[in-house]
């Protein structure tokens, strides 16, 4: 098995129904953040960590994401005949090199272990990422690089974690701590979606893993856990029972819950406001709003 992490699976099979009536006719995927849908953030942190092939886990009714991969002749050539360079140039930045894309069907909503067990043949006998798109990650440094820097020091499988409210714990999966060393923390259990007041911690595991190969030998037995569904972190709560090392990285950045509306529009807000092109507009606006709101109150 080599260290060296080329892979990363992208679960996207989810039919976005929180976001309905919109995900009716597109993947959620798909939707815009500012300019760039959410799929080109997930894919622009793999590849600033080094990531080379990209495997897709989605389901019917996802043809839009492909395409949106794809080269567009016409469109570029009327770009380029019109001499809008700058946006040629964002354009050819989707495109993705024949045969570094794959995409694999979940053909039943089995849950994100299943999802990440769907790609095993793909991925074969060597450390890979799994991002989750829905987990918008703002950092100077991007959360999976920051990551593969520390798997590359510390191999074994590794979940991105952030301190969250103990109220709203039960809503992820939570980490249970062996040793804290600050943006590294190894752990001896993880528990997912645990019951109020029963989380052993308030770190929690969002939308970023590395995990070793041993991962999809755990995820053969099938076993179901919360909700009725195949759960990743069962799978890697296994790696510690048997004596292989996991650990939580504290990452450095701002994590937004894109899979909600209150998320997606806070990150709207969030990455409009750090763009020169868009801060001062929005910025005036929204001091209007609150003056407004004010006012009425």
């Amino acid at each position: 098995m080599k260290n060296k992490i080329t892979k990363a699976i992208f679960p996207v099979a989810g039919m976005g129904t929180r976001f309905l009536p919109a995900t009716k006719s597109i993947p959620k995927e798909i939707m815009s953040l500012v300019d760039r849908p959410l799929i080109q953030y997930a894919i622009d942190e793999a590849r600033a960590a080094g990531i080379k092939e990209f495997i897709f886990v989605t389901s019917r009714g996802k043809a839009a994401l492909e395409d949106y991969f794809d080269h567009a002749p016409q469109l570029e050539a009327e770009l380029k005949r019109k001499g809008k360079k700058d946006l040629l140039e964002q354009v050819k930045n989707t495109n993705m090199d024949s045969g570094a894309i794959a995409y694999i069907r979940q053909h039943k909503a089995l849950g994100l272990g299943h999802a990440v067990w769907c790609a095993r043949r793909l991925v074969g006998n060597e450390p890979f990422a799994v991002i989750l798109p829905d987990d918008i990650i703002a950092a100077e440094k991007p959360c999976l690089q920051q990551m593969v820097e520390a798997f590359e020091k510390n191999p074994g499988n590794m979940v991105a974690a952030m301190e969250v409210a103990p109220d709203r714990a039960s809503a992820y999966g939570i980490l249970d701590v062996q040793e804290d060393h600050g943006s590294l923390v190894s752990v001896k259990g993880m528990v997912e979606k645990p019951a109020p007041g029963t989380q052993p911690s308030n770190l929690a595991v969002i939308g970023r893993y590395l995990l070793t190969p041993q991962i999809f030998k755990n995820l053969n037995a099938k076993q179901e856990g919360a909700g009725g569904e195949i759960q990743l972190t069962d799978a890697i709560a296994q790696e510690i029972t048997e004596g292989r090392p996991v650990y939580g990285y504290r990452f450095n950045g701002q994590r937004f819950d894109c899979g909600s509306k209150s998320g997606y529009l806070q990150a709207t807000v969030s990455f409009a406001l750090s763009r020169p092109d868009l801060r001062d507009d929005l910025m005036g606006f929204l001091r209007e709003v609150v003056n407004i709101d004010q006012a009425a109150q």
